[in-house]
């Protein structure tokens, strides 16, 4: 990655999964892990969380880089309205897999764009809808421990191993369960000055 300059496109986020997708656009880019708490507020659901979060990270890396066109992502598994985070071990993970199985599950995946020189803010958000397979304890086992999908959200990596748990994906911007959604990234990116192509 780039050294961080003014001028110089910034991934707000510790992400490897953000970092491999912002890749796709072949734009050099540097990488800040913003500072920022990611407990939920009280009442806050799991669309709320997201956006709020997202700004938040761009919004905390921006500051520190004012010049720089700042991204900010965040991701929360909506199960019933409830947020599922990620898991942090193994426990958990089987847990919330369990609790998803033959369960339909709403990725709610914001991101925004931040440029504090220009005053350029933006926020939107992916909904993916996800149904999960009949889950046996047996395939979550197998699959916790092939994938060890501890800093996902709702501990599918879609992307892995995770793709066999699941029955159905929906949504229009097929990326944003991974973590990033780039088609509204690139629309937002366009809107601050960054040319794509």
């Amino acid at each position: 990655m780039p050294p961080v300059s003014e001028h110089t496109l910034i991934l707000g986020s510790s992400s490897p999964y953000r970092r491999e997708l912002l890749q796709r656009l072949r734009l050099p880019f540097a990488v800040v892990a913003p500072a920022v708490d990611e407990t939920p507020a009280a009442g806050e659901n799991p669309r709320q969380l997201a956006c709020r979060l997202a700004m938040a990270k761009a919004r905390a890396v921006a500051a520190l880089h004012p010049g720089s066109v700042v991204i900010g992502s965040d991701q929360v598994a909506d199960l019933d309205g409830e947020a599922i985070g990620k898991p942090g071990g193994f426990a958990v993970a089987a847990a919330q897999l369990r609790r998803m199985s033959g369960q339909s599950v709403t990725f709610q995946t914001a991101v925004a764009v931040v440029c504090n020189t220009t005053r350029f803010a933006q926020m939107d958000l992916a909904q993916v809808h996800v149904r999960f397979r009949e889950l046996s304890d047996a395939e979550i086992e197998v699959y916790l421990h092939a994938e060890t999908p501890y800093d996902c959200a709702g501990s599918a990596k879609s992307e892995g191993l995770g793709i066999a748990l699941l029955e159905s994906i929906n949504s229009d911007d097929p990326t944003a369960l991974v973590g990033l959604p780039l088609i509204r990234t690139c629309r937002m990116l366009r809107a601050a000055g960054v040319r794509l192509l």
